[in-house]
């Protein structure tokens, strides 16, 4: 029997390509699913392509309002009574100008989007887990975070302060057996990524799927003395 065979397991992000992949994973395991993202149309069909012997329900949300995000969590709370796993998968890219013709809602939309929203569920999420005795979160950082691009500065800002934020949390609860870890994609094999590069060698580029087998290795009972660490998966890119 898997080891995630009814465990309670949060997934922001979970109508877009990787959160739907993590999903998939966990159902697969047995897992009880919490799944988050602000399109509830997508969720479902997140839901439909999810094989298991456990639940899944759909949780609309806007993860940047943290009063939507607490409502939504205390929600999760009432109906599965814990929270074993919290993978925050929300997130997303937009190439911009220069710094100096950044507007500032340019700035806010990608800090908000990468960061706010890790920010907003790890504030809420932790105080149950410690209430449990336990939890694993996973945050979704990149490998742009490690060094800064030309015009990809609000990006590359925003990812930097998951990764920073993901050591803090780290530090705060590492004797509260609550692990805290992220990775740090290359470029993801999705539809939207070939739209956009026709021209790449997308079997270069990281599969959902290989994502979603790091999270699980990090939710994993494999993984207990890892935490604070930035798992790199780039693939071959």
């Amino acid at each position: 029997m898997s080891e995630f065979h009814q465990a309670v397991i949060v997934i922001t992000g979970a109508a877009g390509n990787l959160g739907r992949a993590v999903a998939q994973a966990f159902a697969a395991r047995g897992a009880h699913l919490a799944l988050l993202d602000l399109n509830a149309e997508r969720l479902e069909q997140t839901i439909a392509s999810c094989s298991g012997q456990a639940s899944a329900k759909a949780f609309p949300t806007d993860l940047i309002d943290p009063v939507s995000v607490n409502a939504t969590l205390a929600g999760v709370l009432d109906g599965f009574g814990r929270i074993d796993v919290l993978a925050n998968i929300a997130g997303g890219f937009t190439m911009g100008p220069l710094i100096q013709d950044t507007t500032d809602r340019d700035w806010d939309f990608m800090l908000d989007l990468n960061a706010r929203t890790v920010f907003n569920t790890c504030r809420r999420v932790i105080p149950a887990m410690l209430d449990s005795g336990a939890g694993r979160i996973i945050n979704v950082s990149a490998r742009a975070a490690e060094q800064g691009k030309g015009r990809m500065g609000p990006y590359c800002a925003s990812k930097a302060a998951v990764l920073t934020l993901t050591e803090s949390l780290a530090a705060e609860n590492r004797f509260n057996n609550i692990n805290v870890n992220c990775i740090l994609p290359g470029t993801i094999d999705t539809p939207q990524n070939r739209d956009a590069m026709p021209d790449a060698d997308f079997s270069k580029w990281v599969p959902p799927t290989a994502l979603a087998d790091v999270v699980l290795f990090l939710a994993s009972e494999a993984a207990r003395c890892v935490t604070g660490a930035a798992i790199p998966v780039y693939g071959q890119s």
